[in-house]
């Protein structure tokens, strides 16, 4: 489960927000959106640690992660946070299995090759895992995303966008896909968007103005 209560942000006087206060529990999904410019992948990566509250809480499982060291926030965000951007940031040498795999060495110092494999199967990669990133379409590179961002079982999903680069079926098989993975994985999904399909799919939303 994920809250949080008055969480205040400021990059400069002049682009200050103050944003409505979030809770998503287990196994639900939420949709935030709003205009261009009202703050929505800010509270991303504020509720991701990417950022820190200028006040508020922010907490996760009963942690609030606002409190923690940048050490122990690193470690909090590795193992309880997955996370699914606009771009994809993967390791362009390395395999889509190693780009998954290198997440749960990164969270655990262990290298969890057979549940990438696994989790890779499950999304319809299983004849793509030894090509680079590059070599796959952009559908096929948000699923390896998702794959990247469940590897380590987290209790809340972040997905920023994940639809707008994607054709209508595609989109709609994205959505369905992380909403049933969410609550298979008993994990909280957030979804920040301004697609208008997600819009008419999930009643769960919190408009930023």
């Amino acid at each position: 489960m994920i809250v949080t209560k008055d969480v205040t942000f400021f990059y400069n006087a002049t682009t200050q927000f103050a944003f409505p206060d979030v809770k998503c529990n287990p196994s639900e999904t939420l949709l935030i959106t709003g205009n261009s410019g009202k703050g929505k992948t800010t509270l991303l990566h504020l509720l991701a640690g990417l950022l820190r509250p200028k006040k508020g809480e922010i907490s996760i499982d009963d942690t609030n992660i606002s409190q923690l060291s940048e050490k122990k926030l690193d470690q909090f965000r590795g193992k309880n946070i997955g996370l699914i951007l606009q771009q994809s940031h993967f390791i362009s040498s390395l395999s889509v299995l190693d780009n998954v795999v290198l997440a749960s060495w990164l969270a655990s110092g262990k290298k969890a090759t057979e549940k990438a494999k696994q989790l890779l199967s499950d999304l319809d990669l299983e004849s793509q895992m030894y090509k680079l990133p590059s070599q796959l379409s952009i559908g096929q590179q948000q699923r390896v995303s998702i794959a990247r961002a469940l590897i380590n079982e987290p209790k809340l999903l972040l997905a920023d966008e994940p639809t707008s680069s994607l054709d209508d079926e595609n989109a709609i098989k994205v959505a369905d896909l992380l909403e049933k993975l969410a609550k298979d994985y008993k994990a909280s999904l957030i979804i920040v968007t301004h697609d208008q399909r997600l819009k008419n799919k999930f009643a769960n939303q919190i408009h930023l103005n």
